[in-house]
């Protein structure tokens, strides 16, 4: 299980968007806390020892997988936009995605988040997920392991339903297995 996931604009992924986050924090790691006793002071470890434990094992993490799990936005983090502009990013993302599979560039745990079941939104949200999908299966042929689809913003248990029983037609256009399609849900409070 990853320990946090990482939400980031869909109009900015690219195959190696987590090789990137990871020299950003790489960078930041070197600037702010270049050695263990900075670090151990700017999180208030008193342990010497045990600050150069985590030290190294903070910038291992960095080198070898800075990011566990990296979900592409189609809601918060890329906003409302024109049909056009998000029917390209949805086919241009699914592309890159593929190329990072190909590559061996992807987290471990990767998917979207597209836009809530909310009834001025389900049409866009839906779509935006089919173009991804058809797009990616077209050229990976697969999805990446540990895919999931987040689903924001549920207002209403049917809206969940409603997404269950859309995956399972795509799951069928698509010629998945039943059960391929997961999701995860954002409850609204």
């Amino acid at each position: 299980q990853p320990v946090h996931t990482v939400y980031g604009g869909a109009q900015l992924f690219t195959a190696d968007t987590a090789q990137k986050l990871g020299r950003v924090a790489l960078r930041a790691l070197e600037e702010y806390a270049p050695d263990s006793e900075q670090l151990a002071l700017a999180v208030g470890l008193t342990d010497g020892q045990i600050a150069a434990h985590v030290h190294g094992h903070i910038f291992d993490k960095l080198q070898s997988e800075p990011v566990e799990d990296f979900r592409i936005d189609f809601e918060d983090g890329y906003g409302v936009r024109p049909d056009a502009e998000e029917d390209g990013h949805a086919a241009s993302v699914a592309l890159e995605v593929a190329r990072g599979a190909r590559e061996r560039t992807l987290p471990p745990f990767i998917g979207i988040r597209i836009k809530p079941l909310s009834e001025e939104l389900h049409a866009r949200s839906l779509r935006t997920l089919d173009i991804f999908l058809t797009t990616l299966l077209s050229k990976a042929g697969a999805l990446p392991a540990n895919w999931v689809l987040t689903l924001p913003k549920i207002m209403h248990p049917d809206q969940a339903s409603a997404f269950a029983d859309a995956l399972d037609a795509l799951e069928g256009k698509l010629g998945l297995e039943t059960g391929r399609l997961r999701f995860e849900a954002m409850i609204e409070t």
